[in-house]
């Protein structure tokens, strides 16, 4: 089969061996995935795949299972289906554990559901099943345009949560409309003092952070008590420093997380939590999957352009 891969640093078409669904796994007629950071990222040479995850990139994918392998319950050949992976999207055929697949969600094409795996996963396993999230509490998401804040904007917005967000201004009219009470330019404007002026001097009770050490201190200072933090990207850097006091202080919590690498098992919890809590809210339309534009697998290049500018607002599709 054919899959993108990389090559000094760029993105090829190349002949790669057939997936086998092992133990436990299916495998899926790839019709669509998505361009995620982390892409963009294993290109330049700065995150590599798991231990047995593909070379080539790709976190997840819609498609058709068109194999299944020993052990497997519960699923058909021709099923249509999205899912989770941790490599491998960017080909014609990709092996998932089967733990790993949704149903496309009801009203939603079988491109479209590209667009939700991943972001979905992030999300609740941050905001939600972490982070605890309830209704009346405020969120704050650095990265409101990024298909995570978007995803993140519906979610919190359906929770019940008051949503803040920070991004570009000209974004800004797009994120109200999916629920961000509060939009702060980044680029102009003092998120710390936003935060606290439309929350009368409280704060937010959770942070949903994609910057890391440059907003690690700002953040322990927007945090409302017995607020938590969580750290997902490092777009602002690897290393700061934290001010134990402050975070004391107001008996706040910060933590990091990454996805990719959690055992199957763990993943495969994540999934069931997406299953059960957030695809009703997508089958009724609280939650959808925001595309801001679609590339054929063969413009891959094209396509970690536009992320690399920050340009778009949502999601990326590459589509075979």
């Amino acid at each position: 089969m054919r899959a993108i891969v990389i090559e000094d640093k760029q993105l090829v078409w190349a002949e790669v061996p057939d997936p086998e669904a092992a133990e436990g796994q299916v495998v899926v007629e790839v019709t669509a995935t998505a361009v995620n950071r982390a892409d963009v990222m294993q290109r330049q040479g700065l995150y590599p795949p798991p231990p047995g995850a593909p070379d080539y990139p790709g976190l997840e994918c819609s498609g058709v299972i068109s194999a299944i392998g020993p052990g497997v319950s519960g699923h058909h050949v021709g099923e249509r289906v999205c899912a989770l992976l941790a490599g491998g999207g960017y080909a014609e055929r990709v092996v998932v554990p089967a733990g790993q697949l949704l149903p496309v969600p009801a009203g939603l094409s079988l491109v479209e559901s590209a667009a939700l795996p991943e972001v979905a996963c992030t999300v609740w396993s941050n905001v939600v099943d972490r982070d605890r999230l309830r209704s009346g509490q405020t969120l704050l998401v650095h990265g409101g345009g990024s298909g995570i804040g978007t995803f993140a904007i519906q979610l919190g917005a359906a929770l019940g949560a008051s949503v803040l967000v920070t991004a570009r201004a000209e974004k800004h009219e797009r994120l109200r409309a999916l629920g961000a009470e509060l939009t702060i330019d980044y680029q102009n404007h003092d998120f710390v003092r936003a935060v606290h002026d439309y929350t009368d001097g409280k704060g937010a009770d959770v942070v949903l952070d994609i910057v890391g050490a440059k907003y690690l201190d700002r953040n322990i200072d927007v945090l409302a008590v017995e607020g938590r933090i969580t750290v997902i990207g490092m777009q602002g850097g690897r290393k700061g420093e934290l001010g134990l006091g402050k975070l004391m202080a107001k008996r706040g919590r910060i933590s990091s997380t990454s996805l990719r690498a959690r055992p199957v098992a763990d993943k495969a919890r994540i999934v069931a939590g997406v299953r059960d809590q957030v695809w009703p809210l997508v089958a009724a339309g609280l939650v959808k999957p925001v595309i801001h534009t679609t590339f054929p697998l063969a413009e891959a290049a094209d396509a970690h352009r536009l992320m690399e500018s920050s340009d778009h607002l949502g999601k990326i599709l590459l589509v075979r």
